[in-house]
């Protein structure tokens, strides 16, 4: 079976379901796939409801419900047969009805997201070429790459004219300030989360006409040299995405605005956006600069209780995604990172590979997690894990020795 064939088969039983549950992973990677595929059945007339969640409910799940996960699910062994799961995490789930690209020998790491996987499905349901958009913000914000499948399906949408390829800054925000001040991707050291000097750099650059990017570039460098990598100069500035069916026409800008809502509770309104609804733009906006200032916080505090051992501890669980993808892509250049906090009884931990480390920290994880008594999986770079708080102890140590072998 191809991948396509795979799709295929997932499109004709979820056409078979008189309602269907959606569940979408509060990234924007889960957002746009979900999203994907209940436009695909809003125009096919289908009923169906979609929650945004940070993770799977634990129980709940049961055969016959007409269940269709997005961006979740693929780890988990315990799902049902007949789920419905859309996704391109490491798999463990062996059900029938699974469209994930690492079963095909597809890199589910850089050349296909659960948004393009959403795409392919979607498409064997009617004609949804013009959702390519959604499909390249999923990727996108899932830091993925213009290789392989994601490229097929941008190159499709470029000559149907869904999408134009342009170059530009990769800071969303609604003006200069905003973008610079609300920066976690990358991170700006000094700059993300500090008015005056996002003010003075502006000054610097911004004379009687419009802003100098180039100038502006130069001083963002300079400025932040000393206390982030390479990585982060090079994520200021290049390809972009400019999307002509959306309602934010750029699939940078539009992943983190999807990101942020999704993160901080307000999944619907991330979905009413993926639907083409304006409405709630400025709201959305504003949960996005809060959430964004929220992660810088979060950033200045980790780092001052850093171990050596590269663990860091954050007080919010919405915010340790996010703290871990800055420290691991814009601040360290050498050893996987792990992010960590405290929800109740659970300890949540979010781990990552700094570009050049290609250690399987997707498999490390799950192991360790599970000896721990918790669960967890992802990505051979991106992973992440639920302990219960009482082994987080041990769970460090294993790390380490996993890390030091």
């Amino acid at each position: 079976m191809s991948l396509e064939e795979a799709a295929g088969r997932v499109a004709e039983h979820l056409e078979r379901q008189e309602f269907v549950e959606v569940y979408a992973h509060h990234d924007a990677d889960g957002i746009t796939a979900a999203s994907i595929l209940c436009i695909a059945m809003l125009r096919k007339d289908m009923k169906f409801r979609l929650r945004v969640v940070a993770e799977l409910p634990e129980t709940g799940i049961t055969s016959g419900q007409g269940t269709l996960l997005c961006d979740l699910g693929s780890g988990r062994e315990d799902l049902p047969g007949d789920v419905m799961v859309v996704d391109h995490h490491i798999p463990g789930f062996s059900g029938n009805y699974h469209v994930n690209p690492r079963l095909f020998g597809i890199d589910g790491d850089h050349e296909l997201s659960a948004s393009g996987t959403a795409y392919l499905v979607a498409n064997e349901i009617g004609d949804n070429r013009d959702l390519a958009g959604l499909a390249v913000t999923g990727f996108v914000g899932d830091g993925q790459e213009l290789a392989g499948k994601n490229l097929e399906i941008f190159n499709e949408a470029v000559a149907n004219r869904i999408i134009t390829p342009g170059r530009g800054l990769h800071l969303p925000g609604r003006d200069a300030p905003e973008r610079l001040y609300m920066s976690i991707n990358p991170y700006l050291p000094g700059i993300s989360g500090n008015q005056p000097a996002v003010e003075a750099i502006l000054d610097k650059c911004t004379g009687e006409e419009e802003l100098d990017i180039s100038l502006l570039l130069s001083i963002l460098v300079l400025e932040t040299s000393q206390r982030s990598g390479a990585n982060a100069a090079y994520r200021l500035y290049g390809d972009t995405y400019g999307l002509e069916r959306e309602v934010l026409p750029d699939a940078h800008t539009l992943a983190a605005v999807l990101d942020a809502c999704g993160k901080a509770g307000k999944g619907g309104l991330a979905a009413s956006i993926c639907m083409r609804s304006s409405a709630g733009i400025d709201e959305a906006w504003e949960t996005t600069r809060s959430h964004r200032v929220h992660v810088v916080g979060a950033l200045d505090n980790a780092c001052k209780t850093a171990g050596q051992d590269g663990f860091y501890e954050v007080e919010d669980v919405v915010v340790a995604s996010d703290v871990a993808d800055a420290l691991a892509y814009d601040c360290s250049d050498r050893d996987p990172v792990i992010v960590f906090a405290s929800s109740g009884d659970a300890c949540h931990i979010s781990a990552r590979c700094p570009k050049g480390v290609t250690r399987d920290i997707g498999t490390i994880i799950r192991t360790i997690a599970r000896d721990c008594g918790g669960k967890g999986g992802g990505h051979r770079l991106r992973a992440g894990a639920t302990v219960p708080c009482t082994r987080v102890t041990e769970f460090r140590s294993a790390w380490q020795e996993a890390m030091a072998s």
